[in-house]
């Protein structure tokens, strides 16, 4: 980041440079505390099971039913996928 007219580069505030280096949302990093973080993949995969045992109980084809299957492969998923790449780093020296 150019300062003056000069040419120098000017030095950007921590802040600043957070917010520069950011990229998206996606890649930000979010600070939960302990509890919930430790809860999450179980979160995850609770609601994927109940979803999942609600498809069961509705009787007919409505136009929600795709979308508690699609919601519950999403959460099975993620929640596989979170407690494994914590059990991984967990595991590593």
């Amino acid at each position: 980041m150019l300062g003056t007219a000069t040419g120098k580069e000017a030095s950007l505030t921590n802040t600043q440079d957070d917010k520069r280096n950011a990229g998206s949302i996606v890649s930000r990093k979010i600070w939960l505390p302990k509890l919930l973080y430790d809860a999450l993949p179980y979160f995850y995969l609770l609601s994927g099971i109940g979803a999942f045992l609600t498809t069961l109980y509705i009787s007919e084809w409505f136009w929600v039913l795709p979308h508690y299957l699609l919601f519950s492969v999403a959460c099975l998923h993620l929640g596989i996928f979170v407690y494994r790449r914590r059990r991984q780093y967990r595991d590593d020296p």
